[in-house]
C-alpha cells in the first residue's frame, strides 16, 4: 500500500478499491434483503449454498469443508433437517455413512429467492437508468468480470 504515495495513479486504484468494496457490499445486502432465506444462521446458509454448488455430501465431508467439528455440522444439519431443506439417505458403498443432500422444498426456495432477486434488479434497472446508462452499466459488468476473472 505504500506505492501509492507520489504515484497518483496508484493512489486512484487505492480509492477504487475502497470504493469497490463498500459498493459491493451494500449491493450483496441489498440482494439479500430481497429474498429473505429465513432466520438461519451464517454456518446454516454457508452448508445450503455447499450443497447446492458441491452436490450431496456426508457430515465429514462438509465439516471439513466448513472449518467444524463433524458434531457442530450435526447440529447445524439437524436445524435444515428440521426445516425440510436437507434430508439424508444411507451411502451406497458405505452404509454407516449418510449421504446429505437438499430437499425439493429447499430447491424451490432458492429458485424463488433468485427470481426476487433478479426482479428487483430488473426493476431496479429499468426504473433508475436511461438506457445509455444501462450501457454504461453492461460496460462496467464487462469490467468487473475482467476483474473477478483476474
Amino acid at each position: 500500500m505504500d506505492e501509492q504515495q507520489g504515484d497518483p495513479e496508484a493512489a486512484r486504484a487505492l480509492a477504487l478499491v475502497g470504493e469497490l468494496r463498500v459498493l459491493l457490499s451494500k449491493l450483496y445486502r441489498r440482494l439479500r434483503a430481497e429474498a429473505l432465506l429465513g432466520d438461519f444462521t451464517p454456518s446454516q446458509k454457508s452448508v445450503l449454498t455447499r450443497l447446492e454448488r458441491d452436490g450431496p455430501a456426508t457430515v465429514t465431508t462438509l465439516a471439513q469443508a466448513e472449518g467444524v467439528r463433524p458434531q457442530s455440522m450435526g447440529a447445524t444439519l439437524s436445524a435444515l433437517q428440521a426445516a425440510g431443506f436437507v434430508s439424508g439417505a444411507p451411502d451406497p458403498t458405505d452404509r454407516r455413512q449418510t449421504i446429505l443432500s437438499l430437499t425439493p422444498t429447499y430447491l424451490e426456495a432458492a429458485k424463488a429467492r433468485r427470481a426476487a432477486k433478479e426482479d428487483w434488479l430488473f426493476r431496479a434497472i429499468r426504473t433508475n437508468f436511461s438506457l445509455e446508462e444501462q450501457e454504461e452499466l453492461a460496460a462496467a459488468i464487462e469490467l468487473l468480470k475482467r476483474l473477478a476473472d483476474s
